[in-house]
């Protein structure tokens, strides 16, 4: 049976507060709280799901995922899209990851595959993707995430990669970074790197998260949509 194109998009428009485990009442979404004396939030508000530090001198580290249910096949994901702002200028001490993972980590370089969406101790957006063989780390971008809502997409269908002498490949082993600039308009990043994961087979969750080493500094990471776009049966 042939597969057609499907679309899960998420909206996060009425209350929610996931919990720490997977209920049903947040549709597919869990949390993980990582934090002691203080009490960071994972919640809606208005129109985005915030993911909010507090100025607690101690490390926290909150994410937003699937409970490790990895739904959406590599082979199958055809683009990712998040709408997301980050509160203003972000300390030293935070740092937030979006994009895909398989099973989850507090450290998002610990994760064994992955294709993300990274901000590190400042407002600079990077990029960096893993199969489990291939990896690129913190590649720059050029462009900054603040309070302003940017759209970021991660490709499958989008990348060719010509093989001399063979047949070219496309999909996952080169797949596409994109952010929105600041006139709005959606353009490729990273363009001279390639996010190569073709040694992976397995599945995906959307993955989000901020977090920070022990200090009282702040953060909050809104994620306003998430629309993910894969062959599968209806």
């Amino acid at each position: 049976m042939s597969k057609e194109l499907l679309i899960d998009d998420f909206r996060f428009t009425r209350f929610s507060k996931p919990a720490l485990t997977a209920s049903g009442v947040d549709g597919p979404w869990v949390k993980a709280d990582t934090s002691a004396a203080g009490s960071p939030t994972v919640q809606t508000n208005g129109k985005f799901m915030e993911l909010a530090l507090t100025n607690t001198n101690e490390a926290q580290n909150l994410c937003l995922y699937m409970g490790d249910v990895l739904p959406y096949d590599i082979d199958d994901l055809v683009q990712l899209d998040i709408w997301a702002k980050l509160s203003a200028a972000l300390a030293a001490a935070v740092s937030v990851a979006l994009g895909l993972a398989s099973a989850r980590n507090d450290d998002p370089d610990v994760i064994a595959e992955q294709a993300l969406f990274r901000i590190i101790g400042n407002n600079n957006l990077l990029v960096e993707s893993d199969d489990g063989t291939n990896n690129n780390d913190d590649v720059a971008t050029g462009l900054t995430l603040s309070t302003t809502v940017r759209r970021l997409s991660i490709s499958f269908k989008e990348g060719i990669n010509t093989v001399a002498g063979g047949l070219s490949t496309g999909g996952k082993s080169n797949v596409i970074f994109s952010a929105e600039n600041g006139q709005g308009n959606l353009r490729r990043v990273a363009e001279t790197t390639r996010f190569n994961l073709e040694a992976y087979a397995g599945g995906f969750q959307p993955y989000f998260q901020i977090q920070k080493t022990a200090d009282a500094a702040t953060g909050t990471l809104s994620i306003e949509r998430v629309r993910v776009v894969y062959r599968g049966h209806g």
